[in-house]
């Protein structure tokens, strides 16, 4: 049984509201909306600076993995595969040997990666004010 209301239609299992202009509109706040996910993808601290660093250019996965100071083989293989699936980055695999295997944004992804760069250096700009305010906080709550 279909349980979509008139003027929904079933993405992955999700209902989604049709707009008037015909596109479908999603909703990052509504818990069930696919936005989200991707969302979560784009923003984590891995996939945020992933795709940063991708924004340089085309890079191996070690060359990456040390672009992306801290991240584990592990998370940066997830994040990857994530961001992937997302339609962000693509996965080219040279049949050499050893495998090469490169990773680039795709346009979609290029697009993501400026406005994330772009709020990456207004915060890097503001870092001062960020500290003078974690500092008066914890002075303020005898935490240092």
């Amino acid at each position: 049984m279909d349980d979509t209301s008139p003027g929904s239609t079933r993405t992955g299992g999700v209902a989604v509201e049709d707009r008037a202009d015909g596109d479908l509109a999603f909703d990052v706040f509504a818990k069930s909306c696919p936005s989200r996910r991707t969302l979560e993808d784009v923003t984590g601290r891995w996939g945020s600076l992933t795709l940063g660093a991708l924004h340089e250019g085309s890079l191996r996965f070690n060359e990456l993995r040390r672009r992306v100071d801290g991240v584990s083989e592990k998370m940066l293989s997830q994040t990857l595969h994530s961001l992937e699936r997302d339609g962000l980055v693509h996965r080219e695999a040279q049949p050499t040997n050893p495998p090469r295997v490169d990773y680039e944004l795709t346009p979609l992804g290029r697009e993501v990666a400026e406005r994330l760069l772009a709020l990456i250096h207004f915060v890097e700009d503001r870092m001062p004010s960020v500290l003078d305010a974690q500092q008066s906080y914890d002075v303020a709550r005898g935490t240092r």
